[in-house]
């Protein structure tokens, strides 16, 4: 991989991580968060490329003139030079091509550098769901605080605060309002539904799943991984995650319906 093809991969990648940026694919391996610093990161890369390729063919642009005004016999000659045949080799051994004439070719294992950019490019992966969720422990944390609830009827609030208020407040900053809670749906190895959100410290490597328990009016059938919008009271059951043995709070469902599956999937509330 010479220079050029180099210089053309790092603008694609640049390219990718800008197109990822503006379109929100980047939420599918980062938090929100980070947007900022990955639109300056997609800039710089292609700021780079760009100032390679320029050097690369200012470069090329001298070597060319150097070559013309040897052929033309514009440049000055020395008498050591006319008398030495051997005074045009360089010092340290021949240059790029060897005494057949030919160019030593650059490994062909650096071409693999473009398999991640393609990857990146073609390929949206999902995210993370049910099937990480049961064989992962509940990453639910005490909150420092609980701030107060927003109006209406019934309340918007994320999962994980939710969790948080009925776990270790025992719902009493809930008021006994009803409370409105978007998750995907997950099934213990008995068959007992949980309403869950994956958890961002900072990446999609790192997400841990939040999890509550759902009784109630729960609808009969429940596919994994099916997006819900339940509505419901806080109830002072619970029960213990068979993983890590986490607390997991338990919601009174009044009514649930499907959703599409939210713009951002992943939960970061539980560490802002």
């Amino acid at each position: 991989m010479n220079r050029q093809a180099q210089a053309a991969v790092l603008f694609l990648v640049g390219a990718a991580v800008l197109h990822a940026s503006v379109t929100d694919l980047y939420l599918r391996y980062v938090k929100a968060g980070l947007r900022p610093l990955l639109l300056a990161a997609g800039a710089v890369l292609i700021v780079t490329a760009l100032a390679t390729a320029w050097y690369e063919m200012r470069e090329h642009r001298k070597a060319s003139a150097g070559r013309s005004g040897d052929e033309h016999g514009h440049g000055p000659v020395s008498t050591e030079t006319a008398t030495d045949p051997g005074a045009h080799e360089p010092a340290h051994g021949p240059g790029p091509a060897d005494g057949h004439g030919h160019g030593h070719r650059e490994p062909r294992v650096s071409w693999l550098l473009v398999l991640p950019l393609l990857a990146l490019i073609l390929v949206a992966p999902p995210a993370l769901g049910s099937y990480s969720a049961m064989r992962t422990g509940t990453a639910l944390q005490a909150p420092f605080g609980y701030a107060e609830l927003p109006a209406g009827d019934p309340v918007p609030l994320g999962l994980v605060d939710y969790a948080g208020r009925a776990a270790y407040d025992h719902g009493r900053s809930l008021g006994g309002r009803r409370v409105r809670i978007t998750g995907f749906v997950a099934l213990d190895s008995a068959g007992a539904p949980y309403l869950v959100r994956m958890a961002l410290n900072c990446c999609a490597a790192d997400a841990q799943p939040v999890k509550i328990g759902l009784s109630g009016r729960v609808p009969p059938v429940l596919r994994p991984d099916t997006w819900l919008e339940v509505t419901g009271r806080y109830t002072a059951r619970r029960a213990k995650d068979p993983v890590n043995g986490g607390v997991i709070p338990y919601l009174e469902v009044s009514t649930a319906k499907p959703v599409p599956e939210p713009h951002d999937p992943y939960d970061e509330s539980w560490n802002n």
